[in-house]
């Protein structure tokens, strides 16, 4: 977890063992067993075509559930930061918004916080993307999963 400032440019989190080694050995290992199951069609092959998938969606639910459940504690977070910076009527309206939008606005400083969620809830910024790149002093987020 490096502390370098983030930003909407750098707030991408690479996991290199996941994503530079782990995708690559599945996704290579899937598309040699369809060669294989292609140059010599058999029962064998093809359960090894099948272990490749199992293997491929195994590797992403490792990724995914994490992220998950990673999301379920930003919004916790969120709709307790929403209680103490936001007006009670705001704060009620963000805690309904969606999770990606929720997780977006975790970039948002305390000062900006009530004039992003305005404009979300005006429906002026939709996507995830829209939110982030409208923050102008950004805070990071260390501790991603």
């Amino acid at each position: 977890m490096s502390e370098t400032p983030q930003s909407f440019a750098t707030h991408t989190r690479w996991h290199p063992p996941f994503h530079f080694f782990l995708m690559p050995v599945l996704l290579f290992n899937f598309l040699w067993s369809v060669l294989q199951l292609y140059r010599y069609p058999g029962w064998n092959n093809g359960e090894h075509v099948l272990l490749a998938v199992a293997l491929i969606i195994m590797g992403f639910l490792t990724r995914i559930n994490p992220l998950k459940a990673q999301d379920r504690l930003i919004r916790l977070e969120e709709q307790l930061r929403f209680q103490r910076v936001l007006s009670a009527d705001q704060a009620k309206r963000a805690s309904n918004l969606p999770v990606g939008q929720i997780v977006a606005l975790r970039f948002a400083p305390d000062e900006e916080l009530s004039g992003l969620v305005q404009q979300v809830l005006d429906g002026k910024l939709t996507t995830s993307k829209e939110i982030k790149q409208a923050i102008k002093n950004w805070r990071g987020d260390y501790f991603r999963v």
